[in-house]
């Protein structure tokens, strides 16, 4: 009899304290399986400007914020990390510079998000491997291609993007951080029917799909509340319904929704739709989304306990 207990969760988009609250979750509730389902990285630069005088400067939701020291600095680099934002300290010149359009700012923000990226895997060696506890970790559909090579780099973090993955001896686990297409065009966007194929390879390989686990970015399509989000005009902007408030569509893969309507497994981690925590039943199979508040540096996460073929427990969390 193989009992697994493992803690979930998803769309921390760069957000450094959430990043830092999942890695001590193994040790504050117990267990030796964490999965980070996808969303690792942020969206956005934050200048901090070097000012006459030394002091810095940087504007940060509608505030500005100044630092007049190194440690003031620090301080001011951290609350920018924590929001999922990436702190990129210049001085007024190159700012002009930066504005001339003379420069790749794309290049300089993959060069940021990859270079936190590499902090944070450092950062669950030193912490995690002491404590013998497994991190498997994989991108979704925000993620840039690189963060893979830098997650497969590592000896100890387990970037599990299209395999089969035995977790215990017992249980199998597929995943893949790829969604079907949405609004915004993501790297990781691809069509339902390339996201079939993905996912039809793994299932080839699962032994037992009574215990298996898919691990999916993307939640299965129209499993409310899992995958339902606002829609969107053709300017992006929410769609009010009756003049009181948003509608809501299913905006989840068809992909997904069949490989767990035909192959019915034991589990479904998912994330990608922050608004749509819950636990539903698919048939035999429980899928689980936690939801994200990441912005406010809230971790959302879930337990769960396998046993067999199966759930015996499952326990949203939130700190």
């Amino acid at each position: 009899m193989v009992k697994t207990r493992l803690f979930y969760a998803t769309d921390v988009h760069g957000s450094e304290v959430c990043f830092r609250k999942f890695l001590n979750a193994g040790r504050f509730y117990g267990v030796k399986t964490l999965i980070l389902g996808g969303d690792v990285t942020g969206k956005m630069i934050v200048p901090v400007v070097k000012k006459e005088g030394g002091v810095y400067e940087a504007k940060y939701y509608g505030t500005v914020h100044k630092a007049k020291s190194e440690d003031e600095l620090n301080k001011l680099k951290r609350l920018i990390r924590d929001g999922g934002f990436y702190p990129f300290v210049t001085t007024e010149d190159e700012m002009k510079e930066l504005a001339s359009k003379n420069v790749n700012v794309d290049e300089i923000f993959k060069g940021l998000v990859l270079d936190v990226l590499r902090e944070w895997v450092k950062l669950a060696e030193e912490r995690l491997k002491p404590e013998g506890i497994k991190l498997y970790m994989t991108g979704g559909n925000d993620d840039i291609a690189e963060i893979s090579e830098i997650l497969r780099s590592s000896d100890y973090v387990i970037d599990p993007e299209g395999k089969v993955v035995d977790l215990d001896g017992e249980h199998e686990m597929i995943s893949t951080g790829y969604s079907n297409i949405t609004p915004w065009k993501c790297p990781r966007d691809i069509g339902d029917d390339e996201l079939w194929k993905i996912i039809e390879k793994m299932i080839k390989e699962v032994k037992n799909m009574k215990t298996a686990i898919f691990n999916f970015h993307v939640p299965p399509y129209d499993v409310p509340p899992l995958d339902y989000a606002p829609e969107l005009d053709e300017t992006l902007k929410p769609v009010m319904e009756g003049g009181s408030g948003l509608k809501m569509i299913p905006v989840g893969s068809k992909a997904v929704r069949k490989a767990i309507d035909e192959y019915q497994p034991l589990l479904g981690l998912h994330g990608h739709i922050h608004e749509g925590k819950g636990a539903i039943k698919v048939g035999r199979t429980l899928c689980i989304n936690p939801g994200s508040e990441y912005g406010e540096g809230i971790l959302r996460g879930v337990l769960v306990t396998i046993d067999k073929d199966q759930v015996k427990e499952y326990l949203f969390t939130s700190g």
